[in-house]
């Protein structure tokens, strides 16, 4: 069955430490995997619809991690490349003290920075709903750059609903001068660009939501969904506006993978016919769902999950 969305980018390998200190004096970690684009196809799978994920990753016992990984929880991985002239990324944390974290990433020259539009097979994106893209897979090179306007134009010349994060990554687009006018063209091919108030007042400069949605609509977006964190969401189409408030959570464990669960929310409701309204009230749910919780998916939660926790928010309300 070809999936109903289907999404391209990096999953690196997380090593992250089972104690707090500098990373010298650490020494076990757990081993996790984390990536955007996997994050929203595995969260897309848990709510239900086929999802699928293409990429590359090193010939070697943490690609195979990945793969196996990946398609255990429900994703297809068969448009997953594995080659041995590169490695699979990484990544690893520090917890120095409560509150305080540092990310370490070993990336450069990557298997999956290595893909090209040459191993893509046109007739399996055809296939999809959605397409979903990540404004981090551009830059990880120059081939990554072609590949991912290739998709996205592609796409849209094909009638497929093109869903845009900016996931904004300053340390990566640095080495891109032409990063902004590579994010804006990505938000002009979208039918949804769902930026952060942050990502959208960088490429925009300006944070007045309403200015930013008008100036979203103008690039080409069909639909916008502006995250403001604890705060909200404004969404905006030609048919519907309006905002969205955030559920209050008691404690924030872990916020890495808060926007990716919302995406999975908002995608799968829109796989789903519902309303754009009705797309950003789950991905709220999930957002907060995903923020109580250690790791980038391990919160990411089913429909049962979610009329659970809604359930208990009723229950406390009452």
């Amino acid at each position: 069955m070809k999936p109903e969305l289907v999404t391209f980018g990096e999953t690196m390998v997380i090593f992250d430490p089972v104690e707090k200190g500098p990373l010298r004096y650490v020494n076990q970690f757990n081993k996790r995997f984390g990536g955007a684009e996997s994050n929203v196809a595995i969260g897309v799978s848990r709510l239900g619809h086929n999802a699928g994920w293409i990429s590359q990753v090193g010939d070697e016992e943490l690609g195979l991690y990945l793969i196996n990984s990946i398609r255990g929880e429900g994703v297809d991985t068969s448009q997953v490349k594995m080659t041995d002239e590169a490695p699979t990324g990484l990544y690893i944390k520090e917890r120095v003290r409560e509150g305080s974290n540092q990310v370490y990433y070993y990336r450069a020259g990557s298997a999956a920075s290595r893909m090209s539009k040459d191993q893509i097979d046109w007739d399996y994106i055809k296939g999809a709903k959605i397409i979903h893209i990540s404004g981090i897979t551009p830059f990880l090179s120059e081939s990554c750059h072609e590949l991912t306007m290739e998709v996205a134009e592609f796409a849209k010349e094909h009638g497929i609903f093109v869903s845009f994060d900016p996931n904004l990554r300053l340390k990566i687009i640095s080495s891109f001068p032409k990063h902004k006018e590579t994010l804006l063209r990505l938000a002009g091919l979208s039918d949804l660009f769902m930026p952060g108030i942050e990502e959208a007042e960088y490429l925009f400069g300006t944070n007045d939501p309403e200015t930013i949605i008008q100036l979203s609509l103008k690039t080409g977006a069909g639909q916008v969904v502006l995250k403001k964190g604890e705060h909200g969401t404004y969404y905006a189409s030609k048919e519907e506006k309006g905002f969205v408030k955030s559920l209050r959570v008691e404690k924030v464990v872990d916020p890495i993978g808060a926007g990716d669960g919302f995406a999975a929310g908002v995608l799968s409701s829109l796989l789903e016919g519902r309303s754009l309204k009705e797309a950003v009230e789950r991905g709220s749910v999930v957002g907060a769902m995903i923020v109580t919780v250690e790791g980038d998916i391990e919160g990411l939660p089913t429909v049962r999950d979610i009329n659970e926790f809604l359930r208990k928010k009723q229950d406390v309300l009452r």
